[in-house]
């Protein structure tokens, strides 16, 4: 017992509650008095540890060693002390990396920086509680700000982005020839994809994939003339050469940080905690405000016309409105419903709605790949609300939004069944959107999602036209009139016979014979690449 005060401890980590683990890195350990804990199993490697002040202390005597633990080898380097991360994931643990800095702005949130190991305590939405394995502290934390995957910590790891996205964002400003990214598998589970930047002599910048196929012994790679045992190793490969993809790797892909996810069970919120920066404009229901929530979050949001709904009708549609999450659909956040005016607050799209971008100097810079691209994108959000058996009721440009990424989200989707406004409401109303409605829902009131699928169409003609009205120079009443003889908006100059097509497609008489949206969004995202093979072949 003599020699329990000589015996020196080395902090590796701070706990949350007591814990012992088997040694794998051949501490060396002792017991001396039962208030020094072991975790001991048969054929098992031990090691002794104490806790003192939440800290878990591991002792450095090396007089003898524990069970399982190598001999010791005079004049050798010790081996190299664990990160205390380490340990936790020994345990089984949950341990994710920051991947940006964060700094805690509600009660309850939990700051970190970029590169600090947290364990997971509870998953749940978008909002995890944590510990900070360096201070002990816990809190809640964003989870789109972590990863718990060690390749997911890559700069050059996209999980989760489609093969359309990897491009929209390899194109993206700031990336040059050779940025590239790993990706998911869209279509082989488990395995990924290698995107790089290019640019081609007859189309200009564009994007070439690379499928990257596994070992059965886990190795991975492009060519089978050379392997590697992972990927760290092969991106290493292909930035000292090219080795036959069509460019040496340079950088990652850049990649924004992304939104902070709203705050949590902040559903309904009090009037005081919104200042309205700024009107936007007005819409069918309402006006439209910029504001700041809370004196930190920029936010949108609408202010309805009192009586223009039941505040009844409306807290059900929200509720259903929030659980429609999806990159291309805008993100309902909370509402104000009280009291009159109601309130809804949504993520804020700094370039606003489509059909006044379309209009704006820089949409009419727009060239007609992205305008293909505008319409993919909305037709992928169409598919979300499509598979989730929702319907828009009220599709066109202007409940289009646009963000500075130029990325487009769908607005407003289920208010139009829930306004108690006969302008609106009634086919006669000023304000009813005939030009972009359905003949069976402008002469039954039959609104599907077959009847978006013709909005859709409409608003191609939009979009193709940087913004034109749809049946330019007639009347509601004439439009109604010349649907019924069979009429469709001829093609202009401007609009590829392909893309005409495919309106032709939207406005078939019988809601039917219309597409799905799901093979609107297959169609426009390879408007361009219908006749080229998806991937290169292997170098």
């Amino acid at each position: 017992m003599s020699g329990l005060h000589s015996t020196s401890f080395i902090k590796v980590a701070r706990l949350a509650s007591y814990r012992c683990f088997p040694c794998h890195h051949k501490y060396m350990s002792k017991i001396y008095e039962n208030k020094y804990v072991t975790f001991k199993k048969p054929r098992c490697r031990s090691v002794l540890v104490r806790c003192r002040k939440l800290c878990l202390l591991c002792q450095k005597e090396e007089e003898d060693s524990a069970c399982g633990c190598r001999a010791i080898t005079p004049h050798t380097a010790s081996p190299r002390r664990p990160s205390s991360a380490f340990f936790f994931s020994a345990l089984g643990e949950s341990i994710a990396m920051a991947l940006y800095d964060y700094e805690a702005i509600h009660e309850g949130d939990l700051g970190f920086k970029k590169g600090d190991k947290l364990k997971i305590l509870e998953e749940s939405g978008e909002w995890w509680r944590a510990m900070l394995i360096s201070t002990g502290q816990e809190g809640y934390i964003p989870s789109n700000y972590v990863a718990k995957d060690t390749l997911e910590a890559e700069e050059w790891f996209f999980k989760g982005v489609s093969r359309k996205d990897a491009e929209r964002q390899l194109l993206a400003p700031g990336n040059k020839i050779g940025s590239f990214m790993i990706r998911d598998s869209e279509t082989t589970k488990g395995s990924y994809s290698l995107s790089v930047r290019d640019n081609d002599p007859q189309s200009g910048d564009t994007v070439k994939h690379y499928k990257i196929r596994t070992l059965d012994n886990g190795g991975f790679y492009i060519s089978p003339r050379i392997t590697f045992t992972t990927l760290q190793e092969l991106v290493s490969h292909y930035k000292k050469q090219g080795d036959g993809l069509c460019q040496s790797l340079t950088n990652p892909c850049l990649s924004p940080k992304p939104e902070k996810p709203w705050e949590k069970d902040a559903w309904e919120i009090p009037r005081s905690s919104l200042k309205l920066d700024k009107r936007l404009g007005a819409g069918q229901f309402g006006e439209v405000w910029m504001a700041t929530y809370n004196k930190h979050t920029k936010v949108a949001v609408k202010t309805m016309k009192p009586g223009s709904m039941s505040v009844e009708a409306f807290m059900m549609e929200a509720n259903l409105m929030k659980t429609l999450q999806h990159d291309k659909l805008v993100r309902l956040h909370a509402v104000v419903s009280k009291e009159e005016p109601i309130y809804i607050i949504t993520e804020f799209m700094e370039k606003g709605s489509l059909l006044d971008f379309l209009k704006s100097d820089e949409g009419n810079r727009v060239q007609l790949p992205k305008l293909i691209d505008f319409s993919a994108q909305i037709a992928e959000g169409m598919a979300y609300i499509e598979q989730r058996n929702y319907i828009h009721r009220d599709l066109r440009a202007a409940n289009i939004l646009v963000n500075k990424a130029l990325v487009c989200k769908i607005a407003d989707f289920g208010l139009a069944r829930i306004i108690e406004d006969n302008e609106y409401t009634a086919r006669e109303g000023a304000k009813f959107p005939i030009k972009w409605t359905a003949p069976e829902a402008i002469n039954y009131g039959s609104f599907t999602i077959k009847s978006d699928v013709w909005s859709f169409g409409i608003l191609l003609t939009e979009i193709i036209s940087y913004g034109r009205t749809p049946y330019p120079g007639m009347t509601n009443p004439e439009v109604i009139r010349h649907l019924e003889k069979g009429y469709r908006m001829q093609r202009m100059d401007s609009c590829p016979k392909e893309l005409y097509d495919i309106m032709m497609e939207c406005w078939k008489n019988k809601p039917e014979d219309r597409p799905t949206f799901d093979y609107l969004q297959s169609v426009l995202e390879d408007f361009y690449t219908a006749t080229e093979s998806q991937y290169q072949q292997q170098p």
